[in-house]
């Protein structure tokens, strides 16, 4: 085990009630029914642009364009004027981690990402931060762990991802690592193709971490 790589939004800080307060919101103005549901089925863990095409389908692509802006400015008002909690189990590993000299990275399909750290002040946790503004392709493509891993000089099988996400877990996977899946819902069968599945870090050590190496 080289490296750890986190995801941002329900894993280290928990940002889902924003995010589904803004999709609701931008939905409902396109008169579509958008329940939790759906979020964790259809956007969840995915770029902006393919979350709104997973629900707006008839709508053509400078449309979705707008539609997608529309959200990530009802995201960024809840963002910035209500406080934003931290999962602090998961600040624990990413600092037992540091202590073993253990590379860390985070990486996010969401363009807020740094921003977001440096709001809650755990940017100098990290080695490396991969944001939407570094990305091409959303997950379940491996790109933003394969480009952690290469950031962080470290070879895909030495790295853990872990990951809340149905389509995250899938594109650890696909980037040869080994994950932890966390499942925030009650639902670990979401999770199964990850190595481990836990309900929060708190449940499990770095010890247990290695061993799945």
């Amino acid at each position: 085990m080289k490296a750890a790589i986190f995801d941002l939004d329900g894993v280290i800080v928990n940002t889902v009630p924003f995010h589904f307060k803004a999709w609701q919101k931008m939905f409902s103005e396109y008169g579509k029914e958008f329940n939790f549901e759906d979020y964790k089925q259809k956007v969840d863990g995915i770029p902006r642009m393919d979350g709104a095409r997973a629900i707006l389908t008839d709508l053509d692509e400078p449309e979705l364009k707008k539609a997608s802006d529309k959200k990530q400015v009802y995201f960024l008002e809840y963002l910035n004027s209500e406080e934003i909690p931290v999962y602090k189990t998961t600040v624990d590993l990413v600092k037992a981690l540091k202590k073993e000299k253990i590379k860390r990275g985070v990486i996010s399909s969401s363009k807020n990402c740094l921003s977001i750290l440096k709001k809650v002040g755990l940017v100098e946790l990290f080695n490396v931060i991969i944001t939407g503004n570094d990305v091409t392709k959303g997950k379940p493509d491996p790109q933003v762990f394969l480009m952690s891993a290469e950031r962080m000089a470290v070879e895909p099988s030495g790295c853990v991802v872990f990951e809340d996400a149905v389509l995250g877990v899938e594109a650890g996977k696909r980037a040869g690592m080994k994950c932890v899946g966390i499942d925030r819902y009650g639902k670990p069968e979401r999770l199964k193709k990850a190595d481990l599945v836990v309900a929060d870090l708190g449940e499990v050590s770095l010890e247990k971490i290695k061993e799945l190496f």
